[in-house]
Formats: structure tokens, C-alpha cells, sequence
């Protein structure tokens, strides 16, 4: 059967290797197709088709190396998303661990500031119903223990309250006040600690004169705190006089002792020969004791100093990300 002229208008025949016509039409589509790479196919100079190296033209070129400006605002938007969503994880993270070291914060000051309290209430107690006890010094009569309990529990629980309050409403004010407030009270226990090692020898000299100088105290009328610290201490202690019984002699100007320098307590004990009375000295035996425990009051002064340099920590890095974030939404 013979094609119609309409199919063979409609399919071409491709050029075999046998034929001798190499060149393409110059009419119809090819020519349309042509004229977007710079010239006719098979008649422009340095130019090939199918297989061989053509000279495209600039519509060739801007086509093959430049992507829609679609696909480049899809990139875009994903990458900002994506730069998004991590600042955002970021962000939330450390939006959990301030709210975390915030509670552990209002924790840890709300039992310093009951700790406080505590400390308090022993001294006001003690100031009641034991006037100034403890009291051994001459030369500082108002450094007793209920006065030292009355001032470290007041102190104590002005520093809670401030790391309590300043945490829980996230105020960096009263963050930076606590922060100050214990700063210095670490550093003065650090110059204190430091000075007494420093002059071991001097206030060893100066604590015994003193105390000597306060035994004459003893028994008489407004210093009944000094009486019951001696008493406690020489019956406790099992020991007499500051450096020796007979510091005792140059305070009754007799050979007598207190009824608390005696080996079995009774009435005018201190009247009967030395035999009867304790012989060692109570501020070297009150020295071997702390020697001895030497391990617990190493072990305390580590722990105050951990709590204090947490407390530290918590709140300079609290009032820092606050600053942050004051900063960055302002």
C-alpha cells in the first residue's frame, strides 16, 4: 500500500549513513529549533548536531547555567527554616535549663534561708534564758554565742531571701545583691581563715592572756554568761585553769579553785588540797580536741564553701542569661 502525501507530510525519514544529502532542511521546525542556538544546524560555521560539539548561542547559554527563580526562592525559604528551627531548638533548650537552675535556686535558698532561721532562733533563745553564754573573752564581752547565733542566722537569712525571691521572680537585682552580698561574706572567711594561719603563734599569745584576763570575771555579778561558760567547759573538758590550775590562785588570791575544777563535784570542792582537782590545762586540752576532729571541721568548712560557691554559680549565670535575654528582645 502507498502512503497518503499527509503521512509522509507527517514522518521524516532520518538520514541514513549511506545517503549523500547530509544537510538538514532549511525550512520547517528545525529552522525554528536552529535559530535559538545562533544559527541553521549543518550550515553555521563550528557548529554539529547530535554527538558533535555545537557553538550555542547566548539564550543556550543562560538557559543551561541559570536555575528558575522559583527553585532559588524554595532554597531559600528551606534553608531560613531550617536556620529557624534550630535557633529555635536552641533558644528552648536554654529556656529549660534556666528554668531548671532557677527551682534548683529556690531550693537551695530556701533551705539557707530555714538553715538561717534556725541559727536564729537558737540565739535568741540562748540570749533569753542564758544571758551571755558562752562568753570568755575580757576584752570582747559582747562576742558571745548567742550573739555570734543571733548575727550568722540574721545574715543567713537576709542572703536567702534575697537568692529566693530574686530567683523565683527572676529579678536580676536582687540576683546581682544576693551575688554581692555573698561574695563578700566569702571573701572575709577567706582573709579570716588566711590571717589565722598567717599569726597562729600571736593569737595563740594573745587568746591565753586574755583569757586569763577573764577569769577574774568570774563569779561576780553581770557576768554570769563568762561563769557558766568556765564551768561548763572545766567540767566537760575535765581540765582547770587557762594554762594551769593556779591561774585560779591569782584570782581568789588563796590556793582555791571553782567547784568545776574538781575530780568529783561537791559543795566548796574547790577549798580541799590540789589532789582533788583536775590538773590539765583547758586551753591546750580544748586545742588536742579540735586537732582530734580536726577531719570534721575541715569537712564542714568545705561544705560551706561548696554551698557559698554554688550560690555563686547559680546566680552570676541566671542574672547572665536574664542580661542575654533582656539584650536580645530589647
Amino acid at each position: 500500500m502507498r502512503r497518503s502525501s499527509t503521512d509522509e507530510s507527517t514522518y521524516h525519514r532520518s538520514p541514513s549513513l549511506d545517503s549523500k544529502d547530509y544537510s538538514l532542511p532549511k525550512g520547517g521546525a528545525f529552522r525554528r529549533y536552529s535559530s535559538l542556538y545562533g544559527g541553521q544546524f549543518g550550515a553555521s560555521a563550528g557548529g554539529s548536531f547530535f554527538g558533535f560539539h555545537t557553538n550555542p548561542g547566548p539564550k543556550a547559554t543562560k538557559s543551561k547555567y541559570t536555575s528558575p527563580k522559583g527553585n532559588k526562592y524554595v532554597v531559600f525559604y528551606l534553608d531560613l527554616s531550617f536556620i529557624f528551627l534550630l535557633e529555635l531548638k536552641r533558644c528552648r533548650m536554654a529556656q529549660n535549663c534556666l528554668h531548671c537552675m532557677k527551682y534548683l535556686m529556690f531550693v537551695f535558698n530556701l533551705l539557707f534561708w530555714l538553715g538561717g532561721c534556725g541559727i536564729l532562733g537558737v540565739g535568741i533563745w540562748l540570749a533569753v534564758t542564758q544571758g551571755n553564754f558562752a562568753t570568755l573573752s575580757s576584752s570582747f564581752p559582747s562576742l558571745s554565742a548567742a550573739n555570734i547565733l543571733i548575727a550568722t542566722g540574721t545574715i543567713v537569712m537576709i542572703v536567702g531571701f534575697l537568692g529566693c525571691i530574686g530567683a523565683i521572680k527572676e529579678n536580676k537585682y536582687l540576683l546581682l545583691s544576693f551575688f554581692i552580698l555573698l561574695l563578700i561574706i566569702f571573701l572575709l572567711e577567706l582573709i579570716v581563715v588566711t590571717l589565722f594561719f598567717i599569726y597562729t603563734d600571736k593569737i595563740d599569745r594573745y587568746a591565753q592572756q586574755d583569757l586569763k584576763k577573764g577569769l577574774h570575771l568570774y563569779g561576780t555579778e553581770g557576768n554570769i554568761g563568762l561563769t557558766n561558760a568556765w564551768s561548763i567547759i572545766q567540767t566537760d573538758f575535765r581540765c582547770c585553769g587557762v594554762a594551769n590550775y593556779t591561774d585560779w590562785f591569782e584570782v581568789y588570791n588563796a590556793t582555791r579553785v571553782p567547784d568545776s575544777c574538781c575530780l568529783e563535784f561537791s559543795e566548796n570542792c574547790g577549798l580541799h588540797s590540789p589532789g582533788t582537782w583536775w590538773k590539765s590545762p583547758c586551753y591546750d586540752t580544748v586545742k588536742i580536741w579540735l586537732h582530734e576532729n580536726l577531719l570534721a571541721v575541715g569537712i564542714f568548712g568545705l561544705c560551706t564553701a561548696l554551698v557559698q560557691i554554688l550560690g555563686l554559680t547559680f546566680a552570676m549565670t541566671m542574672y547572665c542569661q536574664m542580661a542575654k535575654t533582656d539584650t536580645y528582645y530589647a
